[in-house]
């Protein structure tokens, strides 16, 4: 069936038939069939053995939908199935048997999907249209060239940076401006803004993952991701703030496995405290992007960040993002900043409060609302650099400087003596 095959192009076929029981099937069947554009003489009554007897003397439909209800070993019957179906056919299966382990052999025997009794339309119709999706996604054909999957993790070095911000603005510049398929992952699992900065529902995907590793597949990440638009889709929660977090991250690794499968790009909005409790979630992030503020408190944290990166993600290319900068009002120079991190800040975006704003009131990202200011085209350059350097694997985007060691990397006492020397300049201009 599906599995085994790749899904052949439907030419001369038939696009759908089904082999439904009762009455009650077929009539919650019918009027799908005839919105999805099908002949509903298709729907025949009858299961999973008169499937066999028709397709045993008759070509196979595209998208086969079958009874498992009066089958007495729904297993066994499917591979009977399996050997009067043509191969590339799609196959639905319906029942009255809640049983998880059916479901994950029915799946791994090559049936794209289970469907229990009673049906809703609503249920019908995203099946077969999950279905028909089959054979109109392009495919990489045998001896094409597999493009390659760039993945970037975004970190704030202190809360409230905006790390979210440029997560889900530049999720949604791979996929709107460059066209690419994208996920985003926010890792936030109690307290995540990604699916709130796209005006969506984060759903329970996230949360069923982490409660249940062991179901992530392809179709799994299918149905579990709320999709912002036709090339972006989110994986995200709003757990209760009453249950902690309890993973060993295996079903973050998993789902980053997915993503590679399935998507050209995937965006990771990781809170910093997931480094110390997974770092094994960098292990094949091409890019960490980097977010500070010019504080003092960010560049210590930035130090100790980018340490932690050469020693548990060396493959990693960290980019060093200030945010929210205005010009005069920062805590630390920027010239202070980058001899205390040795290394050049690759990207400053100018604070604009009334940007952000209007991005929140639209329910847009960032970038999507704010297309024609100076931040949104500071962002617009952090994506064309990230995905320049996914696809040049000699790219360098940050540049080190001269210095050797850590220690004495932040002169403490002198930034902390600028600071005050500004602060009492501050309170003689305004006595």
């Amino acid at each position: 069936m599906n599995a085994p095959w790749k899904p052949a192009p439907m030419g001369n076929r038939d696009p759908f038939a089904a082999f439904v029981c009762d009455e009650a099937a077929l009539d919650a069947l019918r009027p799908v069939v005839i919105e999805m554009g099908w002949p509903p003489e298709k729907c025949n009554k009858g299961g999973l053995r008169n499937a066999v007897q028709s397709l045993s003397i008759s070509a196979s439909p595209a998208i086969l939908l079958v009874d498992l209800s009066e089958s007495g070993d729904p297993l066994n019957d499917i591979n009977g199935l399996a050997e009067v179906c043509e191969p590339g056919t799609v196959v639905i299966a319906i029942g009255q048997v809640n049983d998880v382990r059916l479901y994950r052999d029915l799946i791994a025997s090559g049936i794209h999907d289970y469907l229990l009794k009673p049906l809703s339309a609503s249920q019908l119709r995203d099946a077969l249209t999950q279905a028909q999706a089959v054979f109109t996604t392009p495919r990489t054909a045998d001896g094409e060239v597999v493009k390659r999957h760039i993945a970037t993790a975004v970190v704030g070095t202190r809360g409230g940076v905006g790390a979210s911000t440029i997560a889900t603005s530049l999720a949604w510049l791979f996929s709107e401006e460059h066209k690419r398929s994208t996920a985003l992952l926010d890792l936030d699992v109690h307290f995540g803004t990604g699916a709130l900065s796209l005006d969506l529902e984060p759903g329970r995907g996230l949360t069923d993952a982490i409660e249940n590793p062991s179901r992530i597949d392809g179709l799994f990440i299918e149905r579990a991701m709320i999709r912002a638009n036709e090339n972006l889709a989110i994986l995200s929660a709003e757990a209760p703030i009453n249950a902690p977090l309890m993973t060993d991250g295996s079903a973050f690794l998993q789902l980053e496995e997915e993503f590679r499968q399935a998507f050209d790009m995937s965006v990771i909005d990781m809170p910093r405290n997931m480094l110390i409790n997974f770092p094994h979630l960098l292990a094949e992030v091409g890019v960490v992007t980097l977010v500070t503020e010019m504080t003092l408190a960010a560049a210590r944290d930035t130090i100790r960040i980018l340490a932690w990166l050469k020693q548990n993600a060396p493959g990693a290319q960290p980019l060093i993002v200030a945010n929210k900068v205005q010009t005069g009002a920062t805590e630390i120079s920027k010239a202070d900043f980058e001899a205390s991190i040795e290394r050049k800040i690759n990207y400053s975006i100018p604070f604009d409060a009334k940007a952000a704003a209007n991005a929140a009131k639209l329910g847009q990202t960032f970038a999507d609302a704010n297309r024609a200011t100076k931040p949104g085209a500071v962002m617009r350059e952090i994506a064309s650099a990230i995905l320049g350097a996914g696809d040049d694997d000699g790219a360098d985007l940050g540049k080190a400087g001269t210095g050797t060691s850590l220690l004495g990397k932040l002169d403490l006492k002198s930034l902390i003596g600028k600071k005050k020397a500004f602060a009492k300049s501050g309170e003689k201009q305004t006595a």
